[in-house]
C-alpha cells in the first residue's frame, strides 16, 4: 500500500510542532492574569501536550487574532470575564472569522460572572442560547454535592457522558473505571436550537436539574429557563471546514480545586468519591482543540477491475465505458492525540461511496480490505451504471464528532464502440430472429437447389401432331 505523500508530512508537521494535527499555538483571554494560578493544572496539563500558552487581556489594545491576513492563533480558550465586552479585537465578527480561517475556540462560562455580550452574540450566531438574566445558574436538588453545597445545590454532579448514538465515537466517557462523576459547580446552562445540524451536546442536566436565577426568593421556579435535558452544560459546534467551537458552562470546573476532589452525592447510600475533572477536561480540550477526532483520507484510487490481471490496469483513469466493473480504494486515518492511526468506524456505522451523477446511481458501503500501521483500506466493486456522463466518485463522511471528510473525484463514462457491442448470437433474445432467417436462407437454397437439379419432363407428340406433355 502506498501511503499520501501529502498525507505523510502533515503528519511530520504535526509531530514537530505539536502534537495537535493543527498547531499549537493558544491564546488564553484572562482578564486577570493573577487568577493563573486557579488553573495551574489545566495549563500545565495544555503544555505538557505541547502547546505553546499565549495568555492575553481582552483589554489588551495590541491583541489580534489575525497578522498579515494569516491566523496568528491556532486555537483560543476564552476564559469568563467580569466586564461586559472583549474588547474591539475579540468581537463577535472576529470571532466567526476566526473559525472561518479554521481556528478553534474553548469557551468557558460562569454564573458568577456575567457573560460578555460579545459572546452572548457570537453564541446566538450559532443558535446556542443563554438565559436571558445573566445571574442565571444551574441546580439540582438531587444529584448535588453534600459536602460543598449542601444548601444551595448549585454543585451538580453527573456521570461521564455515554455515547449520542450507537453510531456515534463517545471521546468524553473517559475509561470507563467505576462511577466516575464530574463535578460541575455554578454553570450556566445552553439550549441548543433544532435547526442546526452542527450542534452537538456533550454533557446533558439530568431529569431534576433546571436553571433559575437564584435572585428570585421563591421555593419553586415558575419558569425555568430549561429542565433535564432541554439543558446542555457541555455544548460543541463543528463547522462545516471542521474547525470546532465548545461552550463549557462551568469555568470552576477547570479549576485546580475541582481535580480530582473528594464529593458526596446527594443519594445517602453513597460514598465520597474523586471526580474525573482532570480526565473530561482533557477530553474535551483535546477534542476542541483537534488532538482527536481527526480523519484524513490518504491514498484514493480506483481502476478497471475486468481481465486476467485487474491489477495491471491503470489507476485513476479519466474515462470508463458503461457497464464496466470498477474497483474504489480510499485510505482514511484517525488522529489520535501524537499519531496517525487506522480508523475504524463504530459497529452501527459504515463509510458510503456516492458513484453520481447530477443524483447518486450507486450508494455503496465500503468495507475494509487491508490495514497498516497508520490507516485502513475501504474497498467497493461495482458495476457502473447503463449511462454516459460526467460521473464523480463521491466520498463524504460526515459524523458528530468527527471532522468532516469530503473527496471527489470525477470521471466520464462513454458509450460502447463500435466494435465493443456485444454479437447477435451472444444475445439469447435475438435467437428467435437468427432462426427464421436461418430457415428462410436454407429453405430458398434448397429450392433453388432442386429447381436446378430437376430434369425437363420430355414433350409427346398426339396424332395430329401438337406437342403434350
Amino acid at each position: 500500500m502506498r501511503w499520501s505523500p501529502t498525507l505523510l508530512l502533515l503528519g511530520w508537521l504535526s509531530v514537530v510542532t505539536a502534537l495537535s494535527s493543527s498547531g499549537n499555538r493558544l491564546m488564553v483571554v484572562l482578564e486577570e492574569l493573577a487568577e493563573k494560578t486557579k488553573y495551574s493544572k489545566f495549563f500545565g496539563d495544555l503544555e505538557a501536550r505541547g502547546f505553546k500558552l499565549s495568555f492575553e487581556s481582552p483589554k489588551n489594545e495590541k491583541l489580534s487574532l489575525f497578522e498579515l491576513g494569516e491566523r496568528a492563533y491556532d486555537h483560543l480558550l476564552v476564559l469568563p470575564s467580569k466586564s461586559k465586552g472583549l474588547g474591539p479585537a475579540l468581537t463577535p465578527l472576529a470571532l466567526l472569522q476566526f473559525i472561518n480561517a479554521k481556528g478553534n475556540i474553548l469557551v468557558s462560562l460562569s454564573s458568577s460572572n456575567p457573560t460578555p455580550s460579545a459572546l452572548v452574540s457570537l453564541l446566538l450566531e450559532l443558535d446556542i442560547h443563554l438565559p436571558a438574566d445573566r445571574n442565571t445558574a444551574v441546580v439540582d436538588h438531587f444529584n448535588y454535592d453534600t459536602l460543598s453545597a449542601p444548601e444551595k445545590h448549585d454543585v451538580i454532579l453527573l456521570p461521564q457522558p455515554g455515547p449520542l448514538r450507537p453510531d456515534v465515537r463517545n471521546y468524553f466517557g473517559g475509561a470507563g473505571e467505576g462511577e466516575a462523576v464530574i463535578a460541575i459547580p455554578r454553570a450556566v446552562g445552553q439550549t441548543l436550537g433544532n435547526t442546526s445540524p452542527l450542534l452537538t451536546p456533550v454533557l446533558r442536566g439530568a431529569r431534576t436539574t433546571y436553571s433559575y436565577n437564584p435572585k428570585d426568593d421563591v421555593e419553586v421556579a415558575e419558569d425555568p429557563f430549561a429542565v433535564g435535558s432541554q439543558l446542555s452544560l457541555v455544548s460543541t459546534m463543528q463547522a462545516l471546514n471542521s474547525a470546532r467551537f465548545t461552550v463549557i458552562g462551568s469555568s470552576e470546573m477547570l479549576e485546580d480545586k475541582w481535580f480530582n476532589a473528594n464529593v458526596k452525592h446527594s443519594d445517602k447510600a453513597s460514598k465520597e468519591t474523586k471526580t474525573s475533572n482532570r480526565a473530561f477536561a482533557k477530553d474535551i480540550s483535546g477534542w476542541t482543540f483537534n488532538e482527536i477526532g481527526i480523519i484524513k483520507a490518504g491514498q484514493i484510487q480506483h481502476y478497471l477491475n475486468e481481465g486476467a490481471d485487474a491489477t495491471a490496469n491503470s489507476t485513476n483513469p479519466k474515462i470508463y465505458r458503461v457497464k464496466n466493473t470498477v474497483t474504489y480504494n480510499v485510505d482514511l486515518s484517525e488522529y489520535s492525540w501524537d499519531r496517525f492511526i487506522p480508523f475504524v468506524p463504530e459497529a452501527a456505522d459504515d463509510v458510503q461511496l456516492e458513484f453520481s451523477m447530477l443524483s447518486p446511481f450507486h450508494r455503496l458501503r465500503l468495507e475494509p480490505s487491508s490495514t497498516d500501521a497508520n490507516s485502513t483500506t475501504f474497498t467497493s466493486t461495482f458495476k457502473l451504471p447503463d449511462q454516459h456522463g460526467i460521473f464523480n466518485f463521491m466520498l463524504k463522511y460526515q459524523r458528530p464528532f468527527l471532522s468532516n471528510v469530503e473527496e471527489k473525484s470525477t470521471v466520464t463514462v462513454r458509450h460502447f464502440a463500435h466494435d465493443e457491442f456485444p454479437r447477435s448470437w451472444a444475445i439469447s433474445g435475438a435467437w428467435p430472429w437468427m432462426t427464421g432467417i436461418g430457415v428462410t436462407i436454407v429453405g430458398w437454397v434448397a429450392f433453388v437447389g432442386l429447381w436446378l437439379w430437376s430434369a425437363p419432363v420430355p414433350l409427346k407428340l398426339t396424332v395430329s401432331g401438337k406437342k403434350i406433355q
